[in-house]
């Protein structure tokens, strides 16, 4: 990844942490996409929710830019997603930036 790739992605991730009410809150997550023809899940957990999407912690690490279907486990509502920002890999699994595209509005169950 060049410089001017990781600077753009670091600006995202800012703009995302900053753009509006954030609520810590470690919802069950299962992230699905498709690869080589075939589909694949995995289940996460975030760290904080916004109206525009999450932080989570997730065993597969992906790259920046890849669209995701992303499903709230506890009540079932599911949205597209695009990773913006991927963060280091820890005992858990890969820090992952979240956006939803068009998530409904009660996609966490909580209100901001």
């Amino acid at each position: 990844m060049s410089v001017s790739s990781e600077m753009n992605s670091a600006f995202k991730m800012l703009q995302y942490m900053r753009s509006g009410a954030r609520v810590n809150s470690r919802v069950r997550i299962l992230l699905e996409w498709s690869e080589g023809g075939a589909d694949h899940s995995a289940e996460g957990y975030t760290v904080d929710v916004s109206p525009k999407g999450c932080l989570a912690i997730a065993p597969q690490g992906f790259a920046v830019g890849q669209r995701l279907r992303l499903r709230n486990v506890s009540n079932h509502k599911e949205s597209e997603a695009t990773l913006i920002w991927r963060g280091h890999e820890g005992r858990s699994g890969w820090e992952l930036g979240l956006e939803l595209v068009h998530p409904p509005a009660d996609f966490w169950g909580v209100e901001f």
